[in-house]
């Protein structure tokens, strides 16, 4: 039976939608806080957990999630993503005395055949889905034209930085604190809302959570099932490499024929 623990998470969760995807910020700090104090009356330790989530996405939640890949302002959100990531970490590590987050890169244990396969088949996907997805909608121009070499790296750069950034804070921070206190399939939808939300703002609109939702609830299982930041990264960058190449192509249409859409 589930408990009114899932209230204060739900909330928070709710505040996510509410920041990134609806970009209402009043409502949203509003149920990030209510979530926090409706935490503290239920539960101290679901509390204090809910509080490092919350610290992170009110960090990102005060720069632009934009593709805007000026000097100044990829300085100005790589530092804030960073920062999501590091305070929780620093807390939960020296203040709480808690070795929960983690980011387990060397796991010692070698990639089964499916797991490869499924690499492959994240390549299909996209090179399937993206281009229909992005280009239909013109939802590619939420991005820059890579015409230019210096804008070209830089947007490789972005997408690769924000992809790995993505699995350190939702799925190493957001969706492990969320396993302490819910099964594993509750914490992973709680995790997917705000990653897919954060997604929207960061370009992926249109009808753009139908392929995000099912994409981090997916990364929160194989999280699960593999223990390894390294392999959850590594798929999220073989699919931002297709989605590269495909905003490329999108942008440019005599580059890279090689898309059906």
């Amino acid at each position: 039976m589930l408990s009114w623990k899932l209230l204060p998470a739900v909330l928070l969760s709710a505040s996510g939608v509410l920041l990134f995807g609806v970009g209402n910020d009043p409502i949203g700090y509003s149920l990030l806080i209510l979530s926090l104090l409706t935490a503290a009356t239920i539960d101290r330790r679901l509390a204090r957990h809910l509080l490092l989530i919350a610290v992170g996405l009110l960090i990102i939640s005060l720069v632009p999630l934009n593709a805007d890949l000026s000097i100044q302002h990829m300085a100005l959100m790589g530092g804030a993503l960073a920062l999501a990531v590091l305070l929780p970490w620093l807390a939960s590590r020296f203040l709480y005395r808690e070795e929960v987050i983690k980011f387990p890169v060397k796991t010692g244990r070698k990639w089964p055949l499916v797991a490869k396969l499924y690499l492959i088949g994240v390549v299909a996907l996209g090179y399937f889905i993206l281009p229909v997805y992005l280009i239909s909608t013109e939802v590619y121009r939420n991005w820059p034209d890579a015409s230019d070499p210096v804008v070209f790296w830089r947007l490789f750069l972005g997408v690769n930085a924000v992809g790995i950034w993505d699995e350190l804070f939702f799925i190493c921070t957001t969706f492990t604190l969320l396993r302490l206190h819910f099964p594993d399939w509750l914490a992973n939808i709680l995790q997917a809302v705000i990653f897919s939300s954060f997604l929207w703002e960061i370009g992926y609109q249109a009808w753009g959570p139908l392929l995000t939702f099912p994409f981090a609830l997916l990364q929160g299982y194989t999280f699960k099932l593999t223990k390894s930041l390294t392999y959850v990264v590594s798929v999220h960058l073989t699919f931002d490499f297709v989605l590269f190449l495909v905003l490329v192509h999108a942008h440019n249409p005599g580059w890279l024929p090689i898309f059906v859409y």
